[in-house]
């Protein structure tokens, strides 16, 4: 420290020295006067003869930085602030460890199990009409209905009353045997027909000793109009009402929903090659599909009654049994059977058809017998009161009011797979 101070001050009187030099050779050339002012101003401005001659400003060198080899910043040679870390308070105590993984270890012997439920539900669709006027019953609660399944009540997990569009199979008996009974099918037909809306999807198919479809499923009621207007000389005089049937079934299980068919025919089947009972075993196993069944004929039968002897009484026989198996086929899904006299009530029927079709109860539920063995169940299902009575019903006048609930008679369980 001492020799350089030493050595600045030497610096310093040199250039002093050389100065007052300069300074005397001026004034041998300038006035005094001059001289006298350059003096003061050196004077007032010592800054002039350069930093080092008060000794401030000194500062202390520092070590240089190296620089590496490959290049770059070097190293931070200054001092480092390093945070203080936070103590954890000692009255909190530490996180407790997570649990470990359950191990669970199958029986010796046994191997890996999945198990899988396939819990069933079955849906009645219900309809409560007057007997009288065939007027749907509404303002019905879920508590109203009980549903029983081989004798044993259900409970129900689902309810609503359901008001939709349809999807219809219009099957028409249209054979070769009387001019009366096509003309009862085609006024039938077109009263059906009438009482379509937009949104419906309908189609049609006829029927003698083999199916024709006359219109596939579309929602223009003109198509259908249309095409009963089309049938004018039919095929065969045979009436295969269970083959047609059958078909019939068939082409709506491929269709989604529920579905209807509303068979028009005299019921008398004449060369079909399915026997009663098979047919009524496809009817019943058939899902999501009612029947409504309307005669034909019936003019020709209360005019030709009692009449032709022993022929004519087994004719009549005949036709017994077909309005029979209409009532069954319509009977174990849920649907109606009508048996018109005369042209004008068909108006009726068909009004009576249309509102039990669109307006249901749908009632769900889990059936208690869970086993899935293909069996027949038997359905049946009753109106009850608050006080768990029949429930009963009165006019304007507290007169007792009858009424008809419409719904399939059982239902066929789904076969387990093995």
């Amino acid at each position: 420290m001492l020799l350089n101070t030493e050595v600045a001050m030497s610096k310093l009187h040199r250039i002093a020295s050389q100065r007052l030099h300069r300074i005397a050779s001026l004034a041998r050339q300038v006035p005094t006067g001059l001289l006298f002012y350059s003096l003061a101003v050196m004077a007032i401005n010592p800054l002039t003869l350069g930093p080092a001659a008060h000794g401030q400003n000194t500062q202390t060198p520092q070590p240089a930085q190296t620089i590496p080899d490959s290049g770059g910043p070097g190293g931070d040679n200054g001092v480092i602030a390093v945070p203080k870390k936070k103590e954890a308070p000692e009255d909190v105590p530490p996180p407790a460890p997570a649990p470990a993984a359950p191990k669970v270890k199958n029986p010796e012997g046994l191997g890996n199990v999945s198990l899988r439920l396939d819990v069933p539900e079955v849906t009645v669709d219900v309809g409560v009409l007057l007997e009288k006027t065939h007027q749907f019953v509404p303002g019905l609660k879920p508590d109203n209905f009980r549903v029983y399944e081989d004798g044993v009540e259900q409970k129900l997990i689902g309810f609503k009353r359901v008001e939709a569009p349809i999807t219809a199979l219009l099957l028409c008996e249209f054979a070769a045997n009387s001019y009366y009974f096509i003309y009862d099918m085609k006024n039938a037909a077109w009263a059906f027909a009438q009482q379509l809306r937009p949104q419906d999807y309908v189609a049609m198919m006829t029927f003698d000793m083999n199916t024709q479809i006359i219109t596939d499923f579309t929602q223009d009621k003109r198509q259908i109009l249309q095409g009963i207007n089309s049938l004018v000389i039919p095929g065969f005089r045979e009436t295969n009402v269970f083959d047609a049937l059958n078909e019939g079934l068939d082409r709506l299980q491929r269709v989604e929903g529920r579905k209807y068919i509303i068979l028009i025919s005299s019921g008398r089947d004449t060369f079909s090659k399915l026997t009663f009972d098979k047919i009524l075993k496809i009817v019943r196993a058939s899902q999501d599909i009612t029947i409504f069944t309307v005669s034909t004929g019936g003019m020709v039968r209360v005019m030709t009654e009692d009449r032709g002897g022993m022929r004519g009484a087994e004719r009549e026989m005949d036709y017994l049994q077909a309005d029979n198996e209409m009532k069954t086929f319509s009977g174990a899904t849920g649907g109606m059977s009508f048996f018109p006299r005369f042209e004008g009530e068909m108006p009726d029927i068909f009004q009576n058809i249309n509102e039990t079709i669109r307006s249901k109860y749908e009632l769900v539920y889990r059936p208690s017998n869970a086993k899935q063995d293909g069996t027949y169940r038997k359905l049946r299902v009753e109106l009850v009161d608050a006080e768990g009575q029949p429930l009963r019903f009165q006019d304007e006048k507290k007169k007792p009011l009858k009424y008809d609930i419409i719904a399939r008679d059982g239902y066929k369980a789904k076969q387990e797979v093995e």
